[in-house]
């Protein structure tokens, strides 16, 4: 689940995804957007339950989902063969196909879809991008005479003041150059990284699959995956922030797949269940370190 501003995108839906979101305590508040990486039984099946529970107790008005065709099909199929059986369902579903590019905007954030190489047609990742802003630099507005209030804010929404003594300040004379937003890079399953290379250079964090260890990197291709060491890879030559790893196979215990990871990105993390992590701008995590 990704939170931002009074938004919430959910990113897959497997099995046990409704008892996981009561038990973490997040609910199913304005829960109306979920997107999906592919169209695997694993990613899918829970939103079975999910919308079952939403439109019987009218949890949700409406829910969007977005993913590539193929998985649009088999969810559509889910839903509308199993849980509503053909009957008019009591909230409205929408299955939003996407393509490589913006999918959802906002004044503060842009979620964009990325291919990603799986098995399958029409797999996808998903990039949270918040605006680009210039900071406002208080120490020079203060030298120049600039009270707070109302007139730093126009300043910083690009409108020149004028102040009492008859100066005008403009905009570039108290706000610093363009930082980018943070940025979060979210892929599923994938069985190579030499395409996610660019999309991810820069993110501030990338969620990304280690189903497997090197010693079985032949598996991890042959089943579209990848190995902790790959994903670690792709990290450190993108210049990642922080590196979250997931979908770990049963066969291995998580700290062998943050160790081999931990060679090449020493800040590797396997997360598990419940983890809460805040992704911070490279200027945002300067100001709070």
């Amino acid at each position: 689940m990704l939170l931002h501003r009074d938004q919430r995108f959910l990113i897959d839906c497997g099995e046990g995804t409704q008892r996981q979101l009561l038990l973490s305590g997040l609910g199913f508040k304005k829960l109306d957007k979920v997107l999906l990486t592919h169209g695997h039984l694993d990613h899918i099946l829970g939103l079975g339950g999910l919308v079952s529970t939403f439109a019987r107790w009218e949890a949700l008005p409406t829910l969007t989902i977005y993913g590539g065709p193929w998985a649009l099909d088999r969810v559509g199929d889910l839903l509308g063969r199993v849980v509503f059986r053909g009957d008019e369902p009591e909230m409205h579903v929408t299955y939003q196909p996407v393509e490589p590019g913006p999918i959802w905007t906002s004044e503060h954030l842009t979620v964009s879809a990325f291919p990603v190489s799986h098995r399958g047609r029409g797999c996808y990742g998903y990039c949270f991008q918040e605006e680009t802003k210039r900071p406002f630099l208080v120490e020079e507005a203060e030298r120049l005479g600039v009270p707070a209030g109302p007139e730093r804010r126009r300043l910083v929404a690009g409108e020149p003041i004028t102040l009492a003594d008859g100066r005008v300040i403009a905009p570039e004379m108290v706000l610093g150059p363009q930082v980018p937003g943070p940025k979060l890079v979210y892929v599923g399953d994938a069985g190579r990284t030499d395409d996610l290379l660019e999309v991810a250079r820069g993110a501030d964090a990338l969620v990304i699959e280690a189903t497997y260890v090197d010693s079985e990197a032949e598996m991890a291709a042959r089943f579209g995956h990848l190995t902790a060491r790959q994903a670690a890879e792709l990290a450190r030559d993108a210049g990642v922030g922080e590196l979250y790893l997931s979908h770990v196979s049963r066969r291995y215990p998580g700290k062998v797949v943050q160790a081999e990871a931990r060679q090449v990105f020493p800040g590797a993390v396997v997360v598990q269940d419940f983890d809460h992590v805040r992704v911070l701008g490279a200027e945002k995590a300067e100001e709070q370190s």
